[in-house]
């Protein structure tokens, strides 16, 4: 295995993203008013605590989140967790218990199971592309298809899920493809704009970074990755020694070819296979050679897991 990505774990970036969204959220629900509904109903020194409960079977992400809403709400709740986050549920399953003040409960109900949902969601679709290549070295990867705002969140979904977290963004890496090769080259005599190939595309970003970043600065290491649509560009780019060749569309047996050819030329340049990645066709994709799997249905097609609260006292 060569170089990797940041993997996204429960650190102070994702605690901040979880923060801000739920500032927002929190704006979103009360427009600097009120809960009516509950402010009308429930006593004001009414108390009481409540289950998390996961309505259907799935692999549980965004527990940590369930504190951030009390911090940002009411102080005066208390959250037990049952588990951890990464951990596979089956109905009826107790995720933890909170306890306090009824009105604050009421509250916040909504913003948490809008959060642990959409989290154990992504978590729940990762854990099934992960099982599906079980057995292969294939390992699976999401993209920055992501929700807008929720990048790290549901990039950290992914690894609960035991997938593995490509680029988090623009600055971490740089990904060649085919627009950049469309568009970066200058025009010709004739003012038709003739595009980079692969191999020289690689060849100028390592240039860039040789000359831009100092011996030392971790920049210096970022990955170099480039996409490719043909086994003659992937023939070519090889030589180059990419970190990690993008295989975009290729069918089965293209891979299995392209598997060959790098194996013959460039042991230790990974391949990537993407493009049209579903649950379906994720096994036949893993069982050609490829290293990683990347599929932006880990983040846009998640559907939400179905988690309630139930009123214990």
């Amino acid at each position: 295995m060569g170089k990797e990505f940041q993997q996204i774990e429960w650190d102070a970036l994702v605690e901040d993203e979880c923060r801000r969204l739920v500032r927002a959220a929190v704006l979103e629900d009360l427009d600097r008013g009120q809960d009516w509904t509950t402010l009308c109903l429930t006593p004001m020194d009414a108390v009481g605590r409540a289950a998390i409960v996961a309505r259907q079977a799935g692999v549980i992400a965004g527990l940590p989140a369930v504190q951030i809403v009390i911090d940002e709400l009411d102080r005066r709740m208390n959250f037990s967790a049952f588990l951890t986050d990464g951990v596979a549920v089956q109905p009826g399953t107790k995720l933890g218990t909170i306890d306090g003040p009824a009105r604050s409960l009421l509250t916040a109900e909504r913003l948490i199971l809008n959060l642990l949902g959409r989290l154990s969601g992504i978590a729940t679709q990762t854990r099934r592309f992960v099982e599906a290549v079980a057995g292969t070295k294939a390992r699976i990867y999401d993209t920055r298809k992501t929700t807008p705002g929720w990048r790290r969140l549901e990039k950290y979904g992914v690894r609960q899920g035991g997938g593995c977290n490509h680029r988090t963004g623009l600055f971490d890496a740089i990904l060649i493809k085919d627009n950049h090769l469309a568009l970066g080259a200058e025009r010709n005599a004739g003012g038709e704009r003739a595009s980079f190939a692969p191999v020289q595309a690689v060849r100028m970003a390592r240039q860039f970074v040789a000359e831009n970043f100092p011996a030392g600065d971790p920049r210096r290491e970022m990955i170099v990755e480039v996409e490719v649509d043909s086994l003659v560009q992937l023939q070519q780019v090889l030589l180059e020694r990419p970190d990690i060749v993008l295989l975009d569309n290729m069918s089965s047996e293209e891979l299995r070819r392209a598997v060959q050819m790098r194996d013959s030329t460039a042991p230790n340049v990974e391949l990537e296979a993407s493009g049209g990645v579903t649950l379906s066709s994720v096994r036949d994709i893993a069982q050609t050679g490829v290293d990683r799997i990347s599929s932006g249905a880990l983040t846009h097609s998640a559907v939400g897991l179905d988690v309630g609260l139930d009123w214990e006292s």
